[in-house]
């Protein structure tokens, strides 16, 4: 592990992202680190913030509307990038999403943590709620606060590593073009290549749930509504 490679793909929700930048940019990180956001065709407004937040704090940036015409979610795109670029560099790959906010140490210690641990494929910091409460998606995790414990129950990409090991073991170009989200089968894929997944409760970040997808709060609000749309629309294939 030679550097890191953190990402954070957005599409619109600019507000929360710009929180999630400013947090990276301030993390105290021993190794060298790039950090990308992926604008996976935000609004033309939406855009220019990030293009003048990129020039302020100094993070990359890449709008997929660039490079591909396949219309949003590009999150396989995004991932597959991110891969070859991380195996590149012999880096581990950070992902943090747009409605999560990291402390200074969280993305260090993760680090730390994974290095720790020979066999680990993924890593990742526990989320909470604005009372430092355990939330979605990591609800099966409470009672077990402020530890650290392999679990071969799924990961979110809410703010996870990737090992160079893991990276290098599994080609996500396998993973399927028909689905929209890839956290699962990531999750499954690490297991099945004899590499232990490892939660920090002790690194709690703070998670806004679908933040970036205003439209999935219906899975709570209005579940008949989001699964009527989940399935006539195609949306949200995990």
């Amino acid at each position: 592990m030679n550097s890191i490679h953190i990402i954070t793909p957005v599409k619109d929700s600019i507000d929360l992202t710009l929180q999630t930048a400013e947090a990276i940019m301030a993390s105290e990180l021993t190794l060298p680190f790039t950090y990308t956001i992926y604008n996976d065709f935000s609004t033309p407004e939406n855009t220019l913030r990030l293009q003048e937040a990129a020039e302020r704090l100094g993070f990359r940036l890449v709008n997929l509307a660039d490079v591909t015409d396949h219309p949003s979610p590009n999150y396989l795109l995004v991932l597959q990038t991110a891969q070859r670029e991380a195996l590149q560099d012999e880096a581990a790959l950070v992902i943090v999403e747009s409605d999560v906010l990291v402390k200074p140490d969280t993305l260090q210690a993760l680090v730390d943590g994974a290095r720790q641990r020979i066999d680990c494929g993924m890593a990742a910091a526990v989320t909470v709620d604005e009372e430092g409460r355990i939330n979605f998606p990591y609800l099966y995790a409470k009672g077990r606060e402020n530890a650290v414990f392999a679990t071969r129950k799924r990961f979110s990409f809410c703010c996870t590593l990737l090992t160079p090991a893991y990276l290098q073991a599994f080609d996500f170009h396998l993973l399927n073009p028909e689905k929209h989200w890839h956290d699962v089968t990531i999750s499954h894929q690490s297991l099945k290549h004899g590499f232990k997944n490892y939660l920090f409760t002790n690194l709690p970040v703070w998670h806004r749930p679908h933040g970036s997808r205003p439209w999935k709060q219906l899975k709570y609000t209005n579940p008949l509504k989001y699964y009527w749309l989940k399935f006539t629309k195609g949306l949200d294939k995990i």
